[in-house]
């Protein structure tokens, strides 16, 4: 009778453990898709991203934003930078913080209370 009580709960114990196993496959292939979709998401945005780099490096090539330049001169009034416009950062005044206000030595204590200290020594 003992016997066949410990077959039915081995019996019961693998029959959980392949259902367990079973749920973890599942779960586990599920997990790879999304992973794989994940990966093919990066992979496109990387591709878009060096097409936008691409684009960005067509638009700033240095004869044609100078041909803007030219065509807008009247309304932007842009001129180029000449070597007297640029600053050392050493030559920029800053503001400078205000001092920090003076504080006790003891926060509690009033000053007005506070016995003066003499150099006298007292008996």
């Amino acid at each position: 009778m003992m016997r066949s009580l410990t077959y039915l709960g081995c019996v019961l114990v693998v029959m959980g453990l392949a259902f367990w196993a079973y749920r973890e496959n599942y779960a586990t292939q599920a997990s790879m898709g999304q992973m794989s979709q994940v990966q093919r998401e990066i992979a496109g945005l990387r591709e878009e991203l060096g097409v936008l780099r691409a684009e960005w490096a067509f638009l700033n090539r240095p004869d044609r934003l100078s041909q803007l330049v030219d065509l807008n001169f009247e309304r932007l009034q842009l001129v180029p930078v000449e070597t007297g416009q640029v600053l050392d950062l050493g030559h920029v005044d800053y503001p400078k913080p205000p001092p920090p206000p003076d504080l006790p030595t003891d926060p509690l204590a009033d000053p007005a209370t506070q016995p003066e200290l003499s150099e006298e020594p007292q008996p």
